[in-house]
């Protein structure tokens, strides 16, 4: 197998990188470490451009719940238009860029799969509680990205897997503060779960919303 992890300096892209270098060969790729920036154009398409085609997984395990110290807003009240704007930036439009331009890296003539790290509350149909607009709202923006580039994707791979994975709580600085209630696993159990559940998968699930169980998560 041949990966690509996008966010791969991140508590779940590390373990992920780790699991599938087990596998056979990953490339890892990061902001911190590589100027990879998925808001930046022009930073994916040089990230992008040094790879060879021929992956068979590419995953995008960027994301943030809180920005420039900004965490989740409890009332529209606290919503900020530049608060929204930069997280739909990181969690909707740059995971959306690195799809565009990593299609070209997966052969047509076999199974592939592409996968962007989604979040339940990003889910309208399972949201009882409120709150949390930007983040909540950039979400559901990236699952109707995910779904509708899966429908385009498949006309020219036949064979995609095209989806939005939620992880589950999971014990990393990207949630701190913010998981009260929610049992949470490490992240190379988080990282199997997920290539679990990509395992898994057939054609017949691209497009899909799906967590770290395998189950589909309503839209």
């Amino acid at each position: 197998m041949r990966a690509l992890v996008v966010g791969a300096s991140g508590g779940i892209g590390a373990a992920l990188c780790a699991a599938l270098a087990r596998r056979g060969d990953v490339v890892g790729l990061s902001r911190r470490v590589d100027g990879f920036d998925v808001t930046d154009e022009v930073a994916v398409v040089r990230g992008l451009e040094r790879l060879e085609p021929g992956f068979d997984l590419v995953i995008v395990a960027t994301g943030a719940l809180v920005l420039a110290g900004r965490g989740p807003e409890k009332s529209l009240r606290a919503l900020e238009p530049a608060t929204m704007a930069a997280q739909f930036a990181l969690n909707a439009v740059g995971p959306a860029l690195v799809l565009k331009h990593a299609l070209r890296l997966l052969p047509k003539e076999r199974e592939v799969r592409f996968a962007a790290l989604s979040a339940r509350v990003g889910s309208i149909g399972d949201n009882a509680l409120g709150g949390w607009y930007s983040y909540r709202a950039a979400k559901a923006a990236l699952n109707q990205v995910i779904h509708t580039a899966a429908i385009e994707v498949a006309r020219s791979h036949r064979q995609s897997i095209v989806v939005a994975l939620h992880p589950g709580t999971v014990a990393t600085g990207f949630a701190a503060g913010h998981g009260a209630g929610h049992a949470s696993v490490a992240p190379d159990e988080a990282a199997g779960n997920l290539l679990t559940v990509l395992d898994g998968m057939t054609p017949a699930h691209t497009g899909g919303f799906f967590d770290w169980a395998g189950k589909r998560i309503p839209w």
